[in-house]
């Protein structure tokens, strides 16, 4: 059995002081650095959002749009959101507190300007791949943690991906190595990932 462990956008902009952060963001640093160094992984992934400064998602984009009103994209409703995560900048760096000596492959993602990418795996309109369920499968992947920033974003649509782009991977959601948005759009995206089939633990599964 090969153990993987992926960690969704860990990155200043998601965190307490960046362009779009997730409540306490920060707070999940330690117990994911403790996943990584429990021994218990093969394999430990972290995606990167790294959009263009132009990324069509961005409010700043569309003349008198403010961040958080929903647009559209490349003709799909969209939320507008605030500049983060640019290619670059400070924003987009992993926290100053992640132990990124134990990461061992790093996926970019969010780079196309003309569709936002929630999911480690592909894009929102789920046409381009990011060649990570690949590099998965090619690495023998059997079981899949995933934690990170935000549960009710990034972490739903990752695991939801991983669902159906790794057949027979078990997927399991770290619940306390995983902050979100908002309490209720946070309750129902664990019920979603439930429902597809996705087993929701805690690091005390691994660390003890």
């Amino acid at each position: 059995m090969t153990k993987a462990l992926l960690l969704i956008d860990i990155q200043n902009g998601f965190c307490p002081g960046g362009n779009l952060p997730v409540p306490a963001g920060d707070t999940i640093v330690p117990v994911v650095n403790a996943l990584m160094a429990s021994g218990h992984y093969d394999l430990i992934v972290a995606s990167q959002d790294w959009h263009p400064a132009n990324h069509g998602s961005f409010a700043s984009m569309h003349p008198g749009k403010q961040p958080f009103e929903m647009g559209m994209l490349s003709g799909k409703q969209q939320v507008m959101w605030p500049d983060h995560c640019v290619q670059g900048t400070h924003d987009a760096d992993f926290h100053p507190n992640l132990d990124i000596s134990r990461i061992d492959y790093i996926q970019k993602k969010g780079e196309n300007p003309d569709v936002d990418s929630y999911s480690a795996f592909r894009d929102n309109d789920q046409t381009s791949s990011t060649g990570l369920h690949t590099y998965l499968f090619e690495k023998g992947v059997t079981q899949l943690d995933i934690a990170g920033l935000a549960t009710d974003f990034c972490v739903k649509f990752s695991a939801l991906d991983a669902i159906e782009l790794l057949p027979g991977v078990t997927t399991r959601f770290v619940q306390d190595a995983s902050l979100g948005i908002d309490p209720q759009t946070v309750e129902a995206a664990i019920a979603e990932m439930q429902s597809h089939g996705v087993h929701v633990i805690t690091s005390s599964t691994i660390v003890g």
